[in-house]
Order: structure tokens, then sequence, then C-alpha cells
């Protein structure tokens, strides 16, 4: 896949004049010394995802725990007005940062994507330790999803003896679905995508029914639960102060809800008309978190109470999830059952998916020289097997939920991933400046690329977000004192700049001046990937009305 860049017509770029500058032809034949540089010639992974693999991946292909068990414990943070307002802030700062991903990726679909661009536009030490940062962070995801799913087959086998069994099944699955390559990886996806998106769906318009007299007691809930015990809760403080303190610890778990979403750009090294189907795929978010997100928050806090106690708190089981005590409290017998087993799909889906990221990850930080050259051997079918299998042994982290509360592993993992999280986010969009000045500064005007005009201010609304978030991140455990917690909450915070430092004194790396940045070696041209129908000028409708008239 080592696809250099030419002048042609397909290329990406535009220069004014519409030749390529005198930067840019530098680049096609050097790297700066001790500066990031592109092994294209180990790159062997081939493009195999179709438009419907790439589009159901970005719509459903990280929803899991986060959404079906951690908004139980949200709603028992800050209540249901509480949770709204968390996630319809986190929500513009997801949308922010996936319109830079978006960008980006559609200028260059490349192994690596968000570790190389860090790499490649910002410095290559903030690549490296972005790359270690996302692939720990998505690998520890996979026992997390799969300790969510051990804990909902408890709704039906409470016998904790049986929990190793139900965790060694998945992590065999998990094994095999991957092994057999990304054919089989995206058809399951389709799969378990369109269950996850038929199950928001259903869950929110049975919600909307039961809250309006649908249930089998007849019973118009509505906003009851707004009223009493009330919108928002207090946490930690009594008060005003409490309700305000609600709101932060509530970011932590909603943000993990909505983590992932920005790592459907890994995929497009993989993936046929990546430009094209990356840029409708990341069209798309902004409906997955309005539906998906939003619609459900609304639903769940009309039909659960925040005080209710089999919502997921701190330190208990994590076998329920809120949409399943919804309709238990309707007395509808059966549907619990059904979306219980759904829930149990998502999970090993959202598992499945991180696994795949996880070695991609690994896989392209070997690629640009930041691994063991050993995580670059790939099958002939264009599989990173090594890769894979260390991604893969992540999952037997699961296993520590056999001695040890469902419930306190869940949250470990999750303050555990959602820090590395907010670390990914911040630096995405500290690269996306670098490269929508430094294409400014040299004249260049992608061609047939997507650009947001919301950019670059929406980047420098992340920015200010993420850093919010990342200082609050482990604000409870200032009230309620936990090592473990404390932990991590915060360890990734000097892993992340230790590996930063470390590489930058250790290869004496420097950040290059926007003029100097390189737009061009490795950029496969559109033609290169099919991609060359976004150059054909695109007809409005009102333009298209007045032809016909």
């Amino acid at each position: 896949m080592n696809n250099p860049v030419s002048a042609e017509t397909g290329s990406p770029l535009m220069t004014e004049g519409n030749l390529p500058s005198p930067i840019q032809e530098k680049f096609v034949n050097s790297a700066p010394a001790g500066q990031f540089v592109y092994r294209g010639n180990l790159d062997h992974v081939k493009r195999q995802f179709g438009r419907q693999h790439i589009q159901m991946i970005a719509l459903a292909g990280t929803i899991g725990t986060g959404l079906f068990l951690g908004l139980g414990q949200i709603l028992s943070l800050c209540g249901p007005l509480g949770s709204l307002i968390v996630y319809v802030q986190i929500s513009t700062v997801i949308y922010a940062t996936i319109l830079s991903v978006g960008e980006m990726t559609a200028y260059a679909p490349i192994s690596g994507s968000l570790l190389h661009y860090a790499a490649r536009w910002l410095d290559p030490a903030v690549g490296f330790a972005l790359g270690w940062n996302y692939f720990y962070g998505a690998a520890t995801a996979i026992p997390l999803e799969i300790t969510a799913f051990s804990s909902m087959v408890a709704f039906w086998d409470p016998d904790p003896d049986h929990t190793a069994i139900y965790i060694a099944a998945i992590v065999v699955a998990l094994f095999l679905i991957n092994l057999f390559g990304v054919r089989w990886f995206g058809n399951s996806e389709i799969a378990f995508a369109t269950l996850k998106i038929m199950l928001v769906v259903g869950l929110i318009i049975g919600g909307l029914a039961v809250s309006l007299g649908g249930g089998p007691d007849h019973q118009v809930i509505g906003f009851r639960y707004w009223r009493d015990p009330g919108p928002m809760v207090s946490t930690l403080e009594p008060g005003a102060t409490g309700r305000f303190l609600g709101l932060l610890v509530a970011i932590g778990p909603a943000a993990f809800s909505v983590t992932g979403i920005e790592l459907i750009a890994i995929t497009a090294a993989e993936a046929k008309q990546p430009r094209t189907n990356i840029i409708k795929a990341m069209k798309t978010v902004i409906f997955r978190l309005v539906i998906f997100y939003i619609c459900s928050v609304i639903v769940v806090g009309m039909l659960v109470p925040s005080d209710d106690p089999a919502l997921l708190q701190p330190g208990a089981s994590a076998g329920q999830s809120p949409f399943v005590i919804a309709f238990a409290r309707a007395g509808i017998k059966v549907l619990p059952s059904i979306i219980n087993a759904v829930l149990i799909t998502s999970s090993f889906s959202a598992a499945n998916t991180f696994l795949f990221t996880s070695s991609r990850i690994l896989y392209g930080l070997a690629v640009q020289n930041q691994a063991p050259k050993i995580f670059t051997t790939c099958t002939k079918g264009g599989l990173p097997w090594i890769a894979m299998t260390v991604s893969w042994l992540f999952a037997f982290l699961a296993f520590m939920s056999v001695s040890s509360a469902s419930g306190t592993v869940f949250n470990w993992f999750v303050s555990l991933a959602v820090v590395c999280g907010f670390l990914g986010w911040l630096s995405i969009n500290i690269t996306y400046l670098r490269y929508f000045y430094g294409l400014r500064l040299q004249g260049i005007v992608p061609r047939g690329i997507y650009r947001s005009p919301l950019q670059p201010y929406a980047s420098m609304w992340a920015i200010f977000w993420i850093i919010f978030y990342i200082l609050v991140s482990g604000i409870s455990v200032f009230w309620q004192w936990s090592t473990s917690q404390f932990i991590a909450s915060y360890i990734n915070l000097p892993v992340f700049f230790g590996l930063l430092v470390g590489y930058k004194l250790w290869y004496k790396t420097r950040i290059a001046p926007l003029a100097d940045l390189d737009f061009v070696s490795n950029v496969p041209s559109l033609e290169e990937t099919g991609d060359e129908g976004l150059l054909l000028e695109k007809t409005s409708a009102l333009k298209k009305l007045r032809e016909l008239m």
C-alpha cells in the first residue's frame, strides 16, 4: 500500500497554478533527519472494507457498555436533566473532534491514520505517545466489554461459578472472528450493528409508548420522575454545589459512552474508496449522537427515577441495564430478557471492534517505526496477525471480574479508558489546527476533499473543553478516597507525557514549522484510492430544479 503521490489530476492537492509547490517536491524525495518516517514498504494491509462496512461500523460499531450500562450510573449521579445537559455538551465536543478526524482522514487515508497525522504534522513524539495511548485504551476496552457481557449474562444465570466459562467462550469467539480477516470482521459488524440500531430505535419508540400510557398498567408517566425525585441529583455535597458536582462526576462515564467514534478513521487504510466512504460515514455521526444518545437519555429519564436502587451504583453489580429496569418497572415481563439478549450482542460487538482497532493501531505504530517491526507481519490476505494476537491477549484481563465484583472492575476499566480517550481527542484537535494552518500557509487547497465551515473554530472549542474534562475526570475520588480509583483515574497522564517526553529527549525530535509540513509523501491520489468521483462538480438541488424548469 505504498502509494507515492503524483502531481496528476487525481492528486488530492492543488496549489496556486495547479502545480506542486517546491515544498511538496522536497518532501516527495526526502525527509528531515530525525523526523517522522513512514515505512510504506512494510504496509501490506489490503482495501477490503466496502461502503456498507464503513457505514455500519461508524453508526454503531462502538455502541455498547457505555450507553447500555453506563447510562444508569449517569442517571443516578446527576438526574434526568443533568444527564441530558452532560450528553448535549459532550456531543458538541465529540462532533467537533469528528470533523477534524474526517478532514484529515479524507486527505490522507493511510495506515495508522490518527497517530500518523500527529507524528507527521505535530511532532513524532506526540504520534508515538498518542499511538501507544490509543492502543492501550482500545486494548483495555476489550476486557471492559467482556466484563459487561458476563455481568449481563448474570441477569439469567446469577451463579458466580459460571462467570469464567462465559468469559472464556467470548475470548475464543473474538479471536476466531478476527483471525479470519477483515471481511469476517466487517460482515459480523454489519449484523451486530443492525441489531443495535434496531434495539435503540425500538427502545426509544417503546419507551415513549410506555411513558404515554401504553404499558400493561396504562399509567401515563410522562415527566413524573423529573418532578419526583427531581430533575437533578446532588452528589458528594448537598444542594446546588452537589448538583454541579454531579454534572462533573458524570462527565467521565458519559464521555466513555461516546469514546471510540473517532476510531472509524483506523479503517481508512483497509477501505475501498476511503475518502468517499469515510466522509459519508462521518456525516452520519451527528444523527448517531442525537438519535442514539440524546433520545436514549430522554427516554430513560422518563421511565426510571434517578433514585431507583437497581441502577448501576459505584461498586454495585453491572448486571442490569437502565433499559431493562425501565421495562421491568412497566410490568412488561418478556421484553427485559429480549433487551438483555441484544445488549449482550452489543457488548460482544464493541469488544470485537476494539480488538480490530487496537491491532491496527499497533500495526500502524510498527509501520511508522515506533513499534517493533515484527508487528507489521501480515498474512497473504493482508491480516496483521501478530498485532492482532497481542491485542487479543488483553481480553484475558476480563478474568479479574471472577475474583472481584463486576461493578468494581467495570469502573476501573472505565476510568482507564476515559482519560485515554480525552488525551486522544486533545491530540487530534491540536494536530488538526497544525494541518489546517499548514495547508493555508503553503497555499494548498485539497480538491474534492470535504472541509467543514465550522473549522478551525470547532477544534478550538473542543480543545478548551477536553482540557477541562481531563482536570475533573477523577474529581469524586477527593471526596470518597480510593487509592485504586485515583490511580485508575489519573495514571494515564504521567504515562502519556512520560512517553512523549522520553521519546522527544531520546530522538531529539522537533516540531516542524508550518511551512515545512509534509502534505505529499505517501499520500495516495484520488485515482489510486478510487475516489476520483469526488472531483466531479456537485450540482445543488436548486440548480437541478432551475435546469428542469
